[in-house]
């Protein structure tokens, strides 16, 4: 039988402008911003180096993930080959990383683990996330859902199916439109 999957739950703006606010107060205010600006999966946010935003061209190039395996974090490509893709960055967010990058300039990750330095482990991410959510009062979401409520506004901002699509990585606009519409 089919796989039914779990039932999407997106923030509203205002559940979002609080949860940016707490988020800022937690140091990890860069980190949530471009999610919800982008809509990139958890891993791969974290696995994210400077090296792969494009300040003059305002791009980020998404070619990896990180995730946990046997109690090591392993970088790989993402999803499907879809997933890799060039992503053009609002000016304001570009400014907002250039910034970020100023308070670590010789780490290579782009948002390293605040006590180690290396890169973020995606359980203490998703620890962090689920802290925030509950600083605000908001029910609970999951942190894939964030990535559902970028896809949401843009669809209801005017974002054309197609390019929805491709930002996110789908294989398919049709895979879009049947989940977000």
């Amino acid at each position: 039988p089919p796989i039914k999957g779990r039932e999407m739950q997106v923030l509203t703006q205002e559940e979002m402008r609080r949860f940016l606010i707490q988020a800022k107060a937690e140091g990890m205010y860069e980190l949530f911003l471009l999610e919800l600006t982008t809509g990139m999966r958890r891993g791969e946010l974290l696995a994210l180096l400077w090296k792969d935003l494009n300040v003059k061209n305002r791009t980020l190039s998404v070619t990896k993930s990180v995730c946990r395996i046997d109690h090591q974090l392993v970088v790989s490509q993402p999803k499907t080959k879809n997933s890799l893709r060039l992503l053009t960055l609002p000016e304001s967010t570009v400014q907002i990383l250039v910034e970020e990058h100023e308070k670590h300039p010789d780490n290579p990750y782009m948002f390293p683990s605040p006590k180690t330095g290396e890169m973020l482990d995606p359980a203490s991410f998703r620890a962090m996330h689920d802290r925030i959510l509950e600083a605000i009062g908001a029910e609970h979401v999951r942190f894939h859902d964030m990535r559902h409520t970028f896809a949401t506004l843009a669809l209801k901002n005017g974002v054309d199916v197609r390019t929805l699509s491709e930002m996110l990585g789908h294989y398919s606009a049709g895979f879009t439109l049947s989940t977000y519409v």
